[in-house]
């Protein structure tokens, strides 16, 4: 792993403050940038900075709550660096009042992980009774919260090491208000907002989807119908059984079409609930919903049984849509503090679905693979924006993140980012225009729309087969993966459009041919790379195994009464191809040769323009290189059975061959050697695997078995030996793969 541009920035930024003697600052780095990987960067850069000054460092991340203690623990630990966990105030006590900055005497770079309530008055550095320069680093983990000046935490913080160095990091920085981050922890070292990390790709942008009218409508009526029944608060309306019932159905059934929609049924989700009464009794009914599924499995598979129709395993029996949904319940009072941290494990492993928090996870809880979020509440303020970007993490060729908003937030995230927005233009004056809102607008698709079809004035997507003889014209790479670029937005713009219920924008282009027309485009790339691949590899018969048996080529001088030779054609390079692949020597002359003949079809001319008179000449070559591959594969199939079928030896019998060794000049006399030789290996090799661990201690093995037994037929020439055994070796070592 190497520092991402801004954490190099952020690095040289906080080196450049403390020449200057500024002891504190913040990195105002967006949400899923990467803060602690750059609290680890600068453990081992900073340690540098203050080694050459003969100061050492010692480095300490502070956090406010515990569950993200663990999650820093778990993320140092993977980088490699050893940690050292707080576990109560006498531990910190001991630790704030030791000089060295490593655990034991192993010498590990270490930092130690802390969370701010266990600072005491008691617990302040001391001088050492040596000479020893030491510097403590405080990277303080989001700073717009907890670290208060007015309490008594942040107090001890400060007085544990009156010259420490304290580096805040967040992601939303308070500007305004009783509590600024700024004038407790000190200007900015570095700034990163939301455009420009979504524009390199750490974070993605979010997608606010619109709620079904009719549940919208649906579900107005049961809250009143609740309400009609007594005294309610609006926080128990919300937790009903008849309020959550549809709600579970509406989340279950809308989190199974999202996986069909994207094709990707890895992809998980999160429900932030309005209370914990309500999670618990969502969590209930999506068990209820499971038990359902089972009882309906074990019915099926009863019918079976009594038919005599032999039941299907479990695990094969659901479709991938029709799976239970796998749920896991995270409040601070229910279960374990392992359980609740075995199953955000089993979440980012994909053991999990969807996790039901109320106020857990909604910051600091990165799962790559959480690409839907479901609000049935209104989260206020910072905390909106720290809960929305549980979802803005890259994962595969995802581009946005998906917020299914029952409780409407759109009044709250407006207000909060308006507010925010003022803030950032009265705090960082021009800079405020790298800020921008996390959503996707109407504006910005109808926009990209527009581009899109601006780039794409030229082609005419009227008319399918007209398009594909434009396509298969293009020989220019970069174009035609432009092309393909503005296809594939276009397959997400229409996703888009659809889940936010923009359906006026559908008009403002033929999506309904998009997928056709990506599918051509493809097809035209597999055809380029696979002809520069031809012209500009050395050795590549093993592309023989990729794109050419699904290559679709698309004739465009070709008339309905030769269809039937372009069918000859595609059948003959199949068939030619298949016996040039089935052969296990690919350094055999003939078999480079036939393979070069097979090329040279595809470099002389673009393929999709045969007429019908250069197909049937190209056919006759196929059926060429055909023939004399066949003949080939089955004189080296007998050779194989010369070597109870052992390829390794054929090959090895080949090459001997072809170097002309005059001490074995016939195939006789090769063949009652190497099958010896073969013999002594295989047993060798049986009683001792280990010897295909270690190439020298094998190759010096194989060598005294090959003198052996050259020198029973009184051929004693060193020259013979060696190249038996370098080929032999050889063999064993790199051709096994193939």
């Amino acid at each position: 792993h190497i520092m991402r541009y801004p954490q190099l920035f952020a690095t040289l930024a906080i080196e450049g403050k403390l020449n200057q003697g500024i002891k504190k600052g913040i990195i105002w780095h967006t949400q899923g940038s990467g803060k602690t990987a750059l609290a680890f960067y600068n453990v081992n850069y900073l340690k540098d900075f203050y080694q050459q000054k003969n100061i050492i460092a010692k480095f300490y991340f502070i956090v406010d709550r515990l569950d993200l203690a663990t999650q820093a623990k778990d993320e140092f630990i993977a980088r490699g660096l050893k940690v050292e966990m707080v576990s109560s105030k006498e531990d910190f006590i001991n630790n704030i009042k030791t000089s060295g900055a490593t655990v034991g005497n192993t010498g590990d770079q270490t930092i130690t992980v802390v969370n701010i309530q266990k600072f005491s008055d008691q617990s302040f550095s001391i001088e050492a009774d040596y000479n020893l320069n030491v510097k403590r680093i405080y990277f303080l983990d989001e700073v717009h919260r907890s670290y208060n000046p007015e309490g008594t935490f942040y107090a001890k913080l400060v007085n544990s090491d009156r010259n420490a160095i304290h580096i805040g990091l967040s992601g939303t920085p308070l500007i305004s208000g009783d509590f600024k981050s700024k004038e407790i922890f000190g200007d900015y070292f570095h700034k990163y907002y939301y455009n420009k990390s979504i524009a390199d790709g750490y974070t993605l942008k979010l997608i606010r989807e619109a709620i079904e009218t009719k549940f919208r409508t649906d579900i107005n009526k049961v809250y009143d119908e609740i309400v009609k029944q007594g005294e309610f608060t609006k926080r128990e309306v919300f937790a009903h059984k008849n309020f959550v019932a549809p709600l579970v159905e509406y989340i279950i059934a809308d989190f199974k079409k999202s996986r069909v929609i994207h094709n990707d049924h890895s992809i998980g989700g999160m429900i932030v609930c309005d209370s914990s009464d309500q999670a618990k009794m969502i969590f209930e009914f999506v068990q209820k919903y499971n038990a359902e599924k089972e009882r309906v499995f074990n019915l099926n598979r009863d019918t079976e049984i009594k038919y005599g129709i032999a039941a299907e395993l479990k695990e094969n029996y659901y479709s991938e849509v029709d799976a239970p949904i796998r749920a896991a319940l995270i409040l601070h009072d229910v279960d374990t503090k392992q359980i609740r941290k075995d199953n955000q494990s089993d979440f980012k492993q994909g053991k999990i679905d969807l996790l039901v928090v109320y106020n857990m996870l909604l910051t600091g809880f990165d799962a790559k693979r959480l690409k839907k979020l479901y609000l049935t509440r209104v989260v206020k303020e910072h905390n909106l924006l720290q809960t929305l970007t549980r979802v803005n993490r890259p994962y595969k060729n995802f581009k946005y993140g998906y917020v299914v908003d029952f409780a409407d937030i759109r009044k709250e995230f407006d207000k909060t980012n308006k507010e925010y927005f003022k803030e950032l233009s009265e705090e960082l004056g021009d800079e405020a225009k790298e800020y921008s809102n996390l959503f996707k607008s109407a504006e910005e698709i109808d926009k990209e729309i527009e581009e899109i079809k601006e780039k794409l004035f030229l082609y005419d997507f009227s008319n399918i087969e007209e398009f594909q003889k434009i396509v298969s014209q293009i020989t220019d790479k970069k174009e035609i993966l432009e092309l393909k670029k503005c296809l594939d937005n276009l397959k997400s713009l229409y996703n888009i459009i659809r889940i936010m219920g923009y359906t006026d924008l559908l008009d403002k282009f033929s999506f309904d041919k998009v997928n056709k027309l990506f599918q051509e485009v493809s097809n035209r790339i597999d055809i380029i790379n696979l002809k520069e691949n031809l012209e500009n590899t050395a050795d590549n018969t093993n592309l023989l195994n990729i794109a050419l048996e699904k290559m679709q080529f698309t004739f465009r001088k070709i008339a309905t009464h030769e269809l039937q030779i372009a069918d000859r054609f595609r059948s003959e390079l199949e068939r030619a191809r298949k016996e040039l692949e089935g052969n296990f020597d690919k350094k055999d002359q003939i078999f480079i040769s036939l393979f070069e003949e097979l090329k040279r079809l595809f470099k002389k001319k673009n393929i999709e323009e045969l007429d019908s008179a250069e197909m049937d000449a190209a056919i006759k070559d196929l059926k060429k290189i055909y023939e004399e591959a066949n003949a080939l594969n089955n004189k080296d199939a007998l050779l194989a059975a010369k070597y109870e079928n052992d390829t390794k030896f054929a090959r090895i019998h080949k090459r001997i061959r072809e170097n002309n060794l005059t001490v074995l000049n016939t195939d006789v006399a090769l063949h009652e050697a190497l099958l010896h030789i073969k013999h002594k290996t295989d047993e060798t090799v049986v009683n001792n695997q280990a010897l295909l661990n270690n190439q020298d201690y094998f190759a010096e093995s194989t060598k005294r078995t090959i003198v052996e037994i050259l020198e029973e037929k009184g051929i004693r020439d060193l020259n013979v030996v060696r190249f038996i055994n370098t080929t032999l070796v050889n063999e064993y070592f790199y051709q096994r793969t193939f």
